[in-house]
């Protein structure tokens, strides 16, 4: 196993639902330094697992693990965490409760002031919804939140983003003949049907006419959706997939006590200098959304990723848009923040 366990004991979601014996996977990368202020908290996105994130993290990149404490905290129901595919009866598979990421958010606070003792955080930085839940720390703990970078990921899930994650729900309930009662008896080979359907939102229009999945490796169109989409999807658990699409359609970041659902106010309450790095032709997470959100922040400046992959401009596979974020990111962590 490489990766830790940070046990969470029983804890009440939102929902108000309590979860027994709940816990976070993480794993850290580098060393805390004494005054523990070198601290960059980088969450995995829906469906992801820590070492999804790791071709960010590296000797000279801004994440460097020789000069920052990068802890990679994976969100609930990855499989890792706490999940449908992990968690004994009456809360296993399609009876997981619904975790938001308010709640995510909450749980990874315990771990970097229960475990490590830290007070002050110099990054918080994410992919899709490891950008929402970058978001959510900046507006949760503005005090302790010093600089946020979400790329590809917006502070709320808006319409569109929701319409997408619906429709890649549609297979697997599809699949129980929309039976809810049915869900548990999903397998993984169900999955192949979301991959398909998310085949087309995960990269742009002009992704496909230029036929960059060549530059991968793949020989044809129909190599691509099996090689890429079906079978990232296939690898996962179908009731994680669902319980991490829930927590994704309801995301937003003032839907909690803090805010009670005054969005505006809650982009006005995060402190933190930000980048945010939409992707210029994200068919899901509009680089539009971003821009409103930015402007309504006191300290955010908006700069896309000028690219045509996409929603996976931020996936690490594109050496050019890889680059601009680390960039961006080097940047953003040579500010001073004045904390």
């Amino acid at each position: 196993m490489n990766y830790e366990i940070f046990d969470l004991g029983d804890v009440t979601l939102q929902s108000g639902v309590t979860l027994p014996r709940a816990f976070l996977a993480y794993k850290t990368y580098g060393q805390l330094n004494e005054k523990k202020d070198n601290v960059i908290v980088y969450p995995t996105a829906f469906g992801d697992q820590h070492v999804q994130n790791e071709w960010l993290i590296g000797n000279d990149m801004a994440l460097d693990p020789d000069q920052y404490f990068i802890i990679v905290p994976n969100l609930l129901g990855n499989g890792l965490s706490s999940s449908p595919s992990n968690t004994p009866p009456p809360f296993n598979q399609a009876n997981f409760p619904q975790v938001t990421i308010y709640d995510n958010v909450q749980f990874q606070h315990r771990l970097v002031t229960e475990k490590f003792g830290i007070q002050k955080i110099a990054l918080v930085v994410g992919w899709s919804m490891g950008g929402i839940q970058a978001f959510q720390w900046g507006a949760s703990y503005p005090d302790m939140v010093e600089r946020i970078a979400p790329f590809a990921g917006v502070a709320k899930t808006w319409p569109q983003t929701y319409v997408v994650l619906e429709g890649m729900k549609a297979p697997l309930m599809a699949a129980v003949g929309f039976d809810s009662s049915k869900l548990n008896t999903l397998t993984s080979s169900d999955m192949r049907a979301v991959g398909r359907v998310y085949a087309g939102w995960g990269v742009s229009q002009a992704f496909y006419r230029e036929e960059l999945y060549r530059d991968m490796g793949f020989d044809s169109l129909a190599d691509f959706m099996s090689g890429v989409w079906e079978d990232s999807f296939m690898n996962m658990d179908p009731h994680n997939v669902l319980a991490m699409l829930w927590t994704g359609q309801n995301a937003d970041i003032s839907a909690n006590p803090i805010y009670n659902g005054d969005f505006d106010k809650a982009l006005g309450s995060i402190k933190a200098h930000a980048c945010i790095m939409p992707g210029s032709t994200d068919l899901f997470c509009p680089a539009d959304d971003n821009e409103y959100e930015a402007k309504l922040m006191p300290n955010a400046v908006f700069n896309p990723i000028n690219s045509i992959w996409g929603h996976f401009a931020g996936r690490g596979i594109n050496s050019t848009d890889n680059q601009f974020i680390d960039d961006n990111l080097k940047s953003l962590l040579a500010l001073s923040t004045n904390a």
